[in-house]
Order: C-alpha cells, then sequence, then structure tokens
C-alpha cells in the first residue's frame, strides 16, 4: 500500500497549485523560525544550523524553494528529536509544503499553528509518542496526512471533510474513538484507521476501502468487516437470484421427478464400483510396500513426536524402494554415524517447502538433529547427480560462510540431502518473523555483517566453481543464522539437476528477468538475484506475492527506483533501521550496490567479487565516528540516480 502513499504524495505536488506566501516572510524569517525550532527542541543528534550557513545549500533537511527565497520542505526523520513540540514556531514557515519529523521521540500534543500551515501538502508524524485530540485546524490544502503510531484520543476532527484535495490518511496505531465521519473526499485513495477505539458503522463513503483498513477497532462494524447489529435482512417475498434458482429446481422436480430418481440411483451405483476398485488398489499397494514399512513402522522406530511430524516422515522415507542397493553416501570429514533406515525411522518436522523440494528437521534416536531435503523434479542421471554433489561438497568444505552437504541418498524415486542443522533459522525469519513474539529487529551492524558473508561466500562459489558454478536459488528462506549472526548460505548448486520448473510467483521477485524468460540462470543472474537480497535487507520487505501484508512488494526493485527517482531516499528504509543514528549514509551506499545488482541488463551487474570489495568499504567506513547526514535530509539528485 506505500506505494499508494507516494503516488498520492506526488500528485499533489505536481498538480495542486502553491498557494501566496504571506507579506513580509522571507528567507530570514524562515531562518530565525528555524533556529528557535532547533533552540526549544532537545535533540541526540547534532542539527548543523548557524546563523553564518546557508540555509538552502548547508542545512541539514532543509529544502528551499527553486528562487531560493523560502523554505519549502524540512525533513528531520530519526534524527533524535525529543520532548515536547514548540507551539506557534513551525506555523511562520507559510511556505512550506513538505514536514517530516517522523520517526522521533515527540511527546504531547501536536501545536494547532503546525497542521494548518496553509502551503502544506504533507505532514509526516508517525512513530512517535504524540498525544492530545488532533487540531481541528487543518490546511485545505493537506494531500496526505501521517498521525500514525502515536497516542492521539479523541474524534477524528469533522473538519477532514474540508480538506478536498487529500489522497491519503493514515491514523492506525493510535487511542482514537467514536464514530469515523463520513468523509466524502473525492481524491482520497489510500486510508488506515487500524488498531485504534472506532465504534459504530463504517460510512458509505468509506467502504471502498478494504477490511485491513478498519482492522483493530472491536466495536466497529460494517462492509466491509462483520455487518452491525439489527442490520434488516432481506424482505422474504422481494424476489432475489438465489429464490429464482430455488424455484427452477422446484419446477424440474415435479416435471421429471421420475427420471432424476432413476439418474441418482445409476450414479450412485457407479460412485460405489467406483470406491470399491480404489479400496482394492490401495489394499495391494500396501501388501507390496510390507517389507519397505516393516523396517519402520516397528515400535523401536516410532518417532517421539506423533501426529503432523510423523506425517512428515511419511512423506520424505515414501519411495524409497532400494533401501539394501543404494545407501546413505557420507562425505569425508563428516562425524555422523547413522543410516538410511534411522534415518527413515527419525521423527520429522516441516521446515519449508521451495522450488527445489521440501526441508525437515530430522531428529534420530539418538537425538541427533539434521536437516533432510527431499529433492523433486530431479531429471539428472545417477552419475551427473554424484558428480554434482561432490563438486557441491568441495565447495562447501573450504568456506565457513556455507552450509555445507554431509550426505546424500540417491534411487529412482528418492534423492534425499543431509545438511547441519542450524537452529537460529533463516534470513527471511528474521526480517519478517513475528516480532511481538520476542524476536528483536535486526540492527544496521547485523545485516552490514550479514549482507557481507553472504557476498562473500556467493563470490566464493562463483570462483571456487571455475567460473561456472552458479547458486540458482539465492533468496532469503536460504541464508541461514549462525551463533553469532553470520550469514549461512544453504541450498546452491541444485538447479543444475533440476527439470525447468514453472516458477511460483512468491519467488519471481527474486528471479532476474532473462530468467524469467526462459534463459538459463547464469552467475550474473545470481548478482541479480543477491541485490533484490540487499533491497530486502535495507526496506524490510519481502519481494513475494502476498496481498494485504504491508511488507510484501511484489517488485520490489521497481518499487525502490520508483521512490528514488520520484521522492526521498531515506522513505524506502525499514523504520527499524531509521532508529539507528549515523548509519544513513552507509544505508544509502549499499542500496547504491543492490540497485547496481538489480540493473536490466545482465552485462551492466557488477560481478560478486566487487560487490564484495564495495560492502567491505561501506563497513570500514561505518567504523569511524564521523558525523553523517540523513539522505532525507538531502535533494534526491545528491543520492542515487537512476537512468
Amino acid at each position: 500500500m506505500q506505494h499508494l502513499v507516494l503516488i498520492a504524495f506526488l500528485s499533489a505536488s505536481l498538480f495542486f497549485p502553491h498557494p501566496p506566501c504571506a507579506n513580509g516572510a522571507d528567507l530570514n524569517s524562515d531562518k530565525q523560525a528555524l533556529l528557535a525550532f532547533a533552540a526549544s527542541l532537545p535533540h541526540a543528534r547534532k542539527i548543523n544550523w548557524t546563523l553564518t550557513t546557508q540555509v538552502c545549500r548547508s542545512w541539514v533537511g532543509v529544502t528551499c524553494t527553486p528562487d531560493g527565497k523560502r523554505v519549502r520542505m524540512l525533513r528531520l526523520p530519526a534524527i533524535g528529536l525529543f520532548g515536547p513540540m514548540p507551539s506557534n514556531i513551525l506555523g511562520k514557515l507559510d511556505a512550506l509544503e513538505v514536514l517530516s519529523l517522523r520517526s522521533n521521540r515527540l511527546t504531547v500534543g501536536l501545536p494547532p499553528d503546525v497542521p494548518s500551515i496553509p502551503s502544506l501538502h504533507s505532514l509526516y508524524l508517525q512513530h512517535n509518542n504524540l498525544s492530545g485530540i488532533i487540531p481541528t485546524s487543518l490546511s485545505s490544502n493537506l494531500a496526505f496526512l501521517d498521525l500514525s503510531y502515536n497516542s492521539f484520543v479523541g474524534e477524528i476532527p469533522l473538519q477532514v471533510q474540508n480538506i478536498t484535495q487529500l489522497t491519503g490518511l493514515s491514523l492506525q496505531n493510535n487511542s482514537l474513538s467514536g464514530p469515523i465521519p463520513d468523509l466524502h473526499l473525492p481524491n482520497l485513495k489510500y486510508l488506515n484507521l487500524s488498531n485504534n477505539n472506532f465504534s459504530g458503522a463504517i460510512p458509505l463513503s468509506l467502504q471502498k476501502f478494504p477490511a485491513n483498513s478498519f482492522l483493530g477497532n472491536a466495536f466497529l462494524c460494517g462492509f466491509p468487516l462483520e455487518p452491525c447489529p439489527g442490520t434488516p435482512s432481506p424482505s422474504p417475498n422481494a424476489p432475489s437470484p438465489q429464490g429464482s434458482k430455488e424455484g427452477f429446481w422446484k419446477g424440474l422436480w415435479r416435471k421429471h421427478h421420475n427420471i432424476i430418481i432413476i439418474a441418482l440411483i445409476a450414479g450412485g451405483g457407479v460412485v460405489l464400483l467406483i470406491l470399491i476398485i480404489i479400496l482394492f488398489i490401495c489394499i495391494f499397494k500396501r501388501k507390496r510396500g510390507g517389507e519397505l514399512g516393516t523396517g519402520s513402522s516397528s515400535s523401536k522406530g516410532k518417532g517421539v513426536a506423533g501426529g503432523r511430524a510423523e506425517k512428515s516422515k511419511q512423506e520424505y522415507s515414501s519411495g524409497v524402494q532400494e533401501a539394501e542397493r543404494n545407501k546413505l553416501v557420507f562425505f569425508e570429514g563428516c562425524s555422523y554415524n547413522f543410516d538410511l533406515e534411522d534415518l527413515l525411522r527419525a521423527s520429522a518436522e516441516v521446515l519449508g517447502k521451495g522450488s527445489h523440494g521440501t526441508t525437515y528437521k530430522a531428529v534420530l534416536e539418538d537425538g541427533t538433529t539434521v536437516v533432510v531435503k527431499r529433492l523433486k523434479e530431479v531429471v539428472a542421471g545417477k552419475k551427473e547427480f554424484e558428480q554434482q554433489m561432490e563438486i557441491i561438497d568441495r565447495l562447501g568444505q573450504h568456506h565457513q560462510g556455507v552450509v555445507p552437504l554431509r550426505a546424500f541418498y540417491y534411487s529412482k524415486d528418492e534423492k534425499l540431502l543431509v545438511y547441519d542443522y542450524v537452529p537460529l533459522g533463516s534470513l527471511s525469519a528474521a526480517l519478517h518473523g513475528n516480532k511481538s513474539a520476542g524476536r528483536a529487529p535486526l540492527d544496521w551492524e547485523t545485516r552490514v555483517r550479514i549482507s557481507l558473508g553472504a557476498a562473500r561466500a556467493i563470490a566464493h562459489l562463483h570462483t571456487e566453481g571455475g567460473g561456472k558454478f552458479i547458486h540458482g536459488n539465492i533468496k532469503s528462506n536460504n541464508i541461514l543464522l549462525s551463533q553469532e549472526l553470520s550469514a549461512c548460505v544453504s541450498d546452491f548448486g541444485l538447479a543444475q539437476l533440476m527439470a525447468t520448473p514453472h516458477v511460483h510467483p512468491r519467488l519471481i521477485g527474486y528471479r532476474a528477468p532473462e530468467v524469467l524468460e526462459g534463459k538459463k540462470p547464469t552467475q550474473k543472474s545470481d548478482v541479480y538475484s543477491f541485490g533484490v537480497l540487499l533491497l530486502e535487507m535495507l526496506t524490510g520487505k519481502a519481494p513475494l506475492r502476498s496481498p494485504g501484508r504491508d511488507d510484501s512488494i511484489e517488485h520490489l526493485p521497481r518499487w525502490v527506483q520508483s521512490v528514488v527517482r520520484e521522492e526521498w531516499t531515506s522513505e524506502v528504509f525499514d523504520v527499524d533501521l531509521l532508529r539507528h543514528p549515523n548509519t544513513e549514509d552507509e544505508m544509502v551506499q549499499l542500496l547504491q550496490v543492490g540497485m547496481a545488482c538489480v540493473a536490466i541488463p545482465p552485462d551492466q551487474r557488477p560481478r560478486m567479487e566487487d560487490v564484495v570489495r564495495r560492502i567491505e568499504e561501506i563497513r570500514s567506513s561505518g567504523s569511524g565516528t564521523t558525523t553523517r547526514t540523513s539522505p532525507e535530509d538531502k535533494p534526491r539528485e545528491e543520492h542515487i540516480q537512476i537512468t
């Protein structure tokens, strides 16, 4: 939904006329107001505003009008502002069009003079601790208003109805109450009133918005939520499609009831015959599989986990028809001491289903825990399969950033791979998992360390594999996290063994354009997938199709390009990253690396060795203590240029 917010803001900026400035106001008066604002509001990071420097060229977060005569935009996100907002100061900036003070620690109420600035188009105050009621004095030129994730109380001011140019309204995660006013706003494209205390019926004018715009309001009812109590039912005498349908079937029964009865009896006999045949086939197959089932169905072999785990074990053990002739093949240096029968008796739990097969956590009777991957759609013969396993083993044994392959099993019906179990799980779970369950978001330093470790591992695969080896399936689910929160790359080298499958919609976002067109994956397509992974870590958004989820973007590179080209670069960054001071410059640099990796022409993408070098430089520069300015504090043309 965030791209709708950006569209709303851009439309407002392009088409809404700028109201005339008040008489007597000039750049000097704007300068004095900004200095008074900085002096009256404590901030954790020093703002470089002084009387002797030029406002329009060097002041952090300040953008002037093209003629340089007035302050047009003020953006100070996540800069550590804390305390109550001063009154009658920012309201003097009567040429201000955009005000962004989001992700700070502002408290108490919102001064009425701020949202009433006559020229104000967009007001970003989300993720603060503002309280009190929403002021009734709202600029009629507002195009987007975001007061979400604060502590506002009371009702939505009726004056909102007068903001006819409003295209986006975000009031979620506050303590607002009362009925929702009937907002007849013709340009409203985005609305979020979720997680408040609103009550009553949703007005007819707002029923066009999806249900997630209103969720988390226990006493709210009406479409698209549950119907309100006492809603009158349709008249029993009123004609309806369902009634007409019932009348049709009743008439048909009266006319042809004898024929219908005969047809039903005949059809029932056919169905019964089919069921009997299926039953005999199942009994016959069970008898044929008795020898295989003897070992795994004994009382000794039952898994300690019941229910779903037992079913999972049967899934990956079914079809192993050559247990005596095809043993588990362990690689040199592996300390595991079990055989195929032990593995098939283990209790199992599904960890995930991917494009190459299903992955299980298997716990053997002696307590050993391993990961078993059951491959699907393998087209390689046994010799080719074994040769590829040898390559995967060799590459995995010589780099700590890849998950080593410990053993494999090959038969006509089953192909199994055995890996070490990594208890911390995947990068995907760390980025998009349930934070309410106590999972802390990954900080900036950790994300840089993970990206560098993954880049080094993939570069190792590319280089040591003779220049032709590819990972083929880079995504956040295949980047596992060690105890030290370092990257461990898994699932590599399997694409060469598989049939060319239909790409699942949830995986399209990682695939390079040429691969989606049916071309063979290359190391350059690996670079593209890694670039998407970098964008995922920076934005906190998953590149997959997931309607209704705010943390997913179907085409992540295109969305980032649109924001960078049309908005301010920092709008793309994960809000959890913006809470960390002095990191914005490094975030922009890593964003540049990611955008270079997802270039459409493959020959314009860097090699993984170059990606490693650039990330190392970013990490090295981040170890200093120099003060950095936020990317949102500078004009967009000073950051990433999209051609």
